[in-house]
């Protein structure tokens, strides 16, 4: 009896050694989480006596200790059966991923493993309650930025370090998840004097991202942006970086780049949209002239939104932009047209509106354009000057655009362009039923590898179609046989 007295004191003393190790790792554990998210990390990897990692599906590596960790941590989230001998648990949205010492007992790492991702859930718990908070604060300064008022929010985040702004807008069913991963992703954080701080809010049912920064940035936001618009199917569009007081700018630019987005490519800087090869290729000097003086009577601002309206290919979308209604765009443009002295719903003139808005401003080579004859009378929009498109480095580019389209594609195309892309008009003017233009159209986008959505792609197409014809390229010269149908020449 006294061997059996024994060894059941032995068993509760060592039951009792050990729940006060645990109380000891609990207590560790719940003292770091008081702290930050970082140092309970690192209190998990030392107790187990290896490393640990919180790894997030868009972030990665959101708390590494050590830092070398973070690569094997992601992975080891990634793929669970190439790291048997890590121990993973779901925490916060994000993955708990500890290696232990050999040393370590399995027992205690699951203790750690476990202590660790509920303190995890329990701040992330906290910190739910307060986003909706702070994600209303940042949706106003962001809406303080819109209005103008760059040195409140400035002094707000620590005065003037932040010069700069990078801005985002994405749209998708799926944007106010997206909301939410991203914030979780970025951790965004109002510290004044910072490098750098990210505003993200919900405007007009969509999601807004400002980085505000000292005139560039080290890319991570635009990695997560992308991360996040691929796995919440979001299309996106990117304006940046620009001065502070630009943000107005930035923001329309964004909408404009975005309606360029695509499921194949679902975020588009503003400077692609519209970038084309063939302003290179034109005659400097005749070129600068003639956008000098058909711009001349424009400011600044008339050619901004001259510019989102073209690249977004409509007016209600233009205004959406700009932060108008869509009846101010509308009386905007209808003045401008005067103002041009030309008719801005035609399709060829829209075409060389977008056209002389792109071309450069004088650099160097300005002496040359001054002493170059001034054309006679001012620019005209409804048609180009000579020795501009009828150039052979112009006809090559409009032969590698188009060329090798079929009559029948290319009179439905030219038709189509001409409508402004509406489907109907055009088909009722070729006589062919809507579905069979779709059809075409189809046949067209996949010819040319181009997206026949892009309103600047579709200016550059009727472009490249006047500089390559040969013929009329008009309904009347549509290849018939009967009826509705056509043949193929």
């Amino acid at each position: 009896m006294s061997t059996t007295g024994t060894t059941g004191r032995e068993a509760a003393g060592s039951r009792g050694a050990r729940d006060g190790r645990e109380r000891e790792t609990a207590g560790r554990l719940l003292r770091a989480a008081t702290r930050s998210g970082a140092h309970l990390i690192a209190e998990a990897a030392s107790l187990v006596q290896g490393w640990a990692v919180l790894a997030d599906p868009i972030a990665g590596a959101v708390y590494s200790t050590p830092a070398s960790a973070a690569a094997d941590g992601v992975h080891a989230a990634a793929t669970p059966r190439e790291h048997p001998h890590c121990v993973q648990l779901p925490a916060a949205g994000a993955v708990l991923v500890l290696a232990p010492a050999p040393a370590v007992p399995p027992e205690h790492t699951g203790h750690v493993a476990t202590t660790t991702a509920a303190l995890l859930e329990v701040r992330g718990q906290r910190a739910a309650e307060l986003r909706g908070e702070q994600m209303r604060l940042h949706t106003t300064l962001i809406r303080l930025l819109l209005a103008g008022h760059t040195t409140t929010v400035t002094e707000t985040l620590g005065g003037n370090r932040l010069t700069h702004v990078t801005v985002y807008r994405l749209t998708g069913d799926d944007a106010l998840a997206a909301h939410e991963v991203l914030w979780r992703a970025v951790r965004p954080s109002l510290a004044p004097y910072a490098d750098a701080c990210t505003l993200m809010g919900r405007l007009d049912g969509e999601l807004v991202v400002a980085e505000l920064h000292q005139g560039g940035d080290d890319g991570r936001i635009l990695r997560l942006v992308s991360r996040v618009s691929e796995r919440h199917r979001l299309l996106a569009g990117m304006a940046g970086p620009l001065p502070l007081a630009e943000m107005t700018t930035a923001h329309s630019d964004a909408a404009a780049a975005r309606h360029s987005a695509t499921p194949a490519r679902r975020i588009v800087p503003a400077d692609a949209v519209g970038a084309s090869r063939l302003p290179p290729l034109l005659p400097a000097v005749p070129y600068v002239r003639w956008a000098g003086s058909v711009l001349r009577p424009l400011t600044a601002a008339h050619q901004h939104l001259l510019l989102v309206w073209l690249r977004t290919g409509s007016k209600p979308r233009a205004a959406t932009a700009l932060g108008l209604s869509a009846g101010t765009v509308r009386a905007r443009i209808r003045d401008l047209s005067r103002l041009l002295g030309a008719d801005l719903e035609d399709a060829t003139v829209q075409a060389h509106l977008l056209l002389a808005l792109r071309a450069p401003a004088p650099g160097n080579d300005s002496d040359d354009i001054d002493s170059t004859p001034a054309p006679t009378g001012p620019g005209r929009l409804d048609t180009l000057p000579d020795g501009l498109l009828d150039t052979d480095a112009a006809r090559a580019w409009a032969s590698g655009l188009v060329g090798g389209l079929e009559p029948h594609l290319r009179i439905a195309l030219t038709c189509w362009l001409r409508h402004h892309a509406r489907t109907a008009p055009a088909a009722a003017e070729l006589h062919v039923h809507r579905t069979t233009l779709a059809i075409w159209l189809t046949q067209c986008a996949d010819h040319l590898a181009q997206n026949l959505a892009d309103a600047t792609v579709r200016a550059e197409l009727h472009l490249a179609l006047k500089a390559t014809r040969t013929g009329p390229d008009d309904p009347s010269a549509l290849p018939r046989r009967g009826g509705r149908t056509y043949r193929r020449l």
